[in-house]
């Protein structure tokens, strides 16, 4: 197979050079990788062109500016679609990701039943073993979005609902990771990596972008419930993940405010009860 790979990087490139290495150690496959840089720092941009170096292969695309995740991965999308016309598959997502060596037989394997469905959502899990997917199955209750919008009015109450919740994991915790061995169609797949198929490509040219970072798994799957289709989850397909690797070198209000600014976007669309889009 043809793979194409596309991440975003921002000054954590070890992560990068992890996440390239270990999907190229797959023997047998071919691979177009883009790597997105949203205006790291200079020795996080040396890294990557050292990477560029060991790996000539790879096109490595500088932002002048921070454009965000999903906005991000669009100009590696492009890129690899123009240059390599070929590739079916398409590996997209954070880079603090790493690939079993089987990755791509496994994809390989599976790509003719997995062609049906426009986006697949692989098991991640993390490096402590905590199993990331299936991200939601069916929907979000209303006390949930209830509690969503409550954390997200007020950047010290959110910290203290954060708070509760680790004191008393049994309210915050959701089972749907517990049926990560179960192959199916799902609401949403968790944010960190996608496979987008050959379906994907005939409905559209890129992801749907509408923030800057945050909440993609709804934009996501928003975007293949308006053609009629839904994420499929797929356990037989890994991939391990340095949970927050990606997020690690922001400040925590930071990211609650980026967060805050995709869930007020979010609720343009959904609403607390049953999802239904809130009245104008």
């Amino acid at each position: 197979m043809k793979i194409g790979y596309v991440c975003t990087n921002y000054n954590n490139s070890e992560y990068t050079a992890k996440a390239v290495r270990t999907l190229k150690a797959g023997a047998g496959h071919e691979y177009a990788i883009a790597v997105v840089d949203n205006n790291s720092n200079p020795a996080s941009v040396r890294q990557l062109k050292a990477l560029e170096a060991e790996f000539p292969d790879i096109h490595l695309i500088l932002n002048a500016d921070n454009v965000g995740y999903f906005r991000g991965l669009n100009i590696g999308i492009r890129h690899v679609r123009e240059q390599h016309p070929a590739v079916e598959w398409m590996v997209v997502g954070n880079n603090d990701l790493e690939f079993p060596v089987d990755f791509a037989d496994k994809l390989s394997e599976h790509a003719p039943r997995l062609r049906e469905h426009a986006v697949v959502s692989p098991d991640v899990v993390t490096v402590e073993g905590e199993h990331q997917n299936p991200h939601v199955i069916s929907g979000i209750s209303p006390l949930r979005e209830l509690t969503y919008d409550l954390y997200y009015a007020n950047y010290y109450l959110g910290l203290a609902i954060l708070k509760l919740a680790k004191l008393m994991p049994s309210l915050s915790e959701r089972s749907d990771e517990e049926e990560w061995q179960t192959a199916r169609p799902i609401y949403q797949g968790h944010g960190s990596c996608y496979l987008l198929g050959p379906r994907f490509f005939e409905q559209f040219n890129e992801l749907w972008a509408p923030t800057f970072m945050m909440s993609e798994e709804y934009f996501l799957s928003k975007q293949l419930s308006d053609v009629g289709q839904r994420v499929y989850y797929e356990p037989a397909i890994q991939v391990v993940h340095h949970w927050h690797g990606s997020l690690e070198n922001l400040p925590s209000e930071k990211r609650w405010s980026m967060a805050r600014d995709a869930h007020r976007e979010y609720r343009k669309h959904v609403g607390i009860f049953r999802g239904r889009r809130p009245t104008p």
